[in-house]
């Protein structure tokens, strides 16, 4: 069972760059979007459901702002649209979907970057999503959460670590949330669980100054975090680089879980 992860930067932008066109390549069975920028208007029915998929998708209220999807080839049992808080489902940041005994979930965490304002709405969306992480886990279903979380955990993580200690997406608070969420929660980072001393190879994203992505200065802030057993059955894990949908690269993981 493949699962990519793929911030678009724009549903639109990325189609356009071929996105659709690589998907039946990779013959995977969820690919979950973040960053539609695009709400249902604008949306093709080659982007509603390419060959063998059906979308589904929650889009934020405002123009060209966030949103996430999630391309299925079996239709789920239930289709959950944000976290029931009216002020994070505005920007449509998150979409489960729950099958027998299995959840797929696309997540776009906020950025912190563009003021104190907004580091301080990632920091709410952290405490509540902390406690919803705790109800997923608790839930009897496995559970894969993919997404642009917006934090890169360790020094390991980005190229240049040193100067983004009082970044948002690398400060202490953020990072430490993490920690609680594998150590407390039990979540397992599935790409790092197979890779653990990876660096360059596991950046999926890179700043659009500068000469960033030619010179590899990137991060590691998309992931696929899972619960223990299924994460266990993850075989393969890599970011597909050869082509360039997004200032993101998707992350494709294999599992031998059964579904």
């Amino acid at each position: 069972m493949r699962i990519i992860s793929a911030n678009l930067n724009g549903i639109r932008s990325a189609v356009t760059k071929g996105f659709l066109d690589w998907l039946p390549s990779q013959d995977a069975e969820f690919i979950c979007l973040q960053e539609l920028k695009a709400q249902a208007p604008n949306m093709t029915e080659a982007m509603l459901a390419p060959p063998g998929y059906q979308g589904y998708f929650h889009y934020a209220e405002k123009k060209g702002y966030s949103g996430v999807g999630i391309y299925a080839r079996r239709q789920p049992d239930e289709v959950i649209e944000g976290l029931g808080v009216p002020e994070i489902d505005a920007e449509g940041r998150y979409l489960e979907l729950v099958y027998d005994g299995l959840s797929i979930i696309s997540v776009y965490l906020p950025s912190g970057s563009s003021g104190d304002h907004r580091q301080a709405v990632k920091f709410d969306f952290l405490d509540r999503f902390f406690l919803h992480l705790a109800q997923l886990a608790a839930c009897g279903r496995e559970v894969v959460i993919c997404g642009d979380w917006n934090i890169a955990h360790h020094e390991i993580d980005l190229k240049n670590w040193k100067g983004n200690l009082k970044n948002s997406g690398f400060l202490p608070e953020e990072r430490s949330w993490l920690t609680r969420v594998f150590e407390e929660q039990r979540w397992v980072d599935v790409y790092r669980s197979l890779y653990p001393e990876a660096t360059g190879d596991a950046y999926t994203w890179w700043s659009n100054r500068g000469q960033a992505r030619a010179n590899n200065v990137g991060w590691r802030i998309d992931y696929q975090i899972a619960t223990p057993a299924i994460a266990a059955t993850a075989s393969e894990a890599f970011v597909y680089k050869e082509q360039r949908f997004s200032d993101h690269a998707p992350l494709i993981i294999d599992y031998t879980h059964p579904f």
